[in-house]
């Protein structure tokens, strides 16, 4: 049996999107891909992406907000940047990791022009469901891009 192919979801505060993309992540392709997330800084786990997650059927409450010195010294197969912010400071990455963007919208700074809790947490389910779509179109994708790439 071959090793999981290691997937880093970046983000700038590691808070939200790559929190989702990581539980996503763990939640349909666990079984080939070993997710992890960080961010540029930390800005905590947020809450309201914790509760729409779990709406889903996605338990991420026990992940936490961490840096890319957090993880040590982790090499990846794949640096996957869910915002241009990060895209925009993504160090480099020892060893073989192949990079792709995959920008989503930030849920907190579109929520915070929200009149009601509902309207709110709306925005923070249309991009959980962006983000799965775009892991369910995962491995196609990581085949592609890594033979183009290659």
């Amino acid at each position: 049996m071959s090793p999981k192919a290691k997937i880093l979801f970046l983000c700038t505060g590691n808070s939200c999107r790559s929190q989702m993309a990581e539980g996503w992540v763990r939640h349909l392709l666990g079984d080939a891909l070993e997710p992890y997330s960080a961010g540029v800084e930390t800005h905590g786990l947020n809450p309201s992406a914790v509760r729409v997650m779990q709406e889903a059927g996605v338990d991420i409450s026990s992940q936490r907000s961490k840096t890319l010195a957090d993880l040590g010294e982790s090499h990846f197969d794949w640096v996957v940047t869910v915002c241009d912010s990060a895209r925009e400071s993504c160090p480099v990455f020892p060893g073989k990791a192949l990079k792709l963007h995959a920008g989503f919208d930030d849920p907190p700074r579109l929520a915070a022009g929200a009149v009601t809790e509902e309207e709110a947490l709306g925005h923070y389910r249309r991009v959980r469901d962006e983000i799965r779509r775009f892991v369910e179109g995962l491995p196609e994708r990581l085949t592609t891009e890594g033979a183009l790439r290659r």
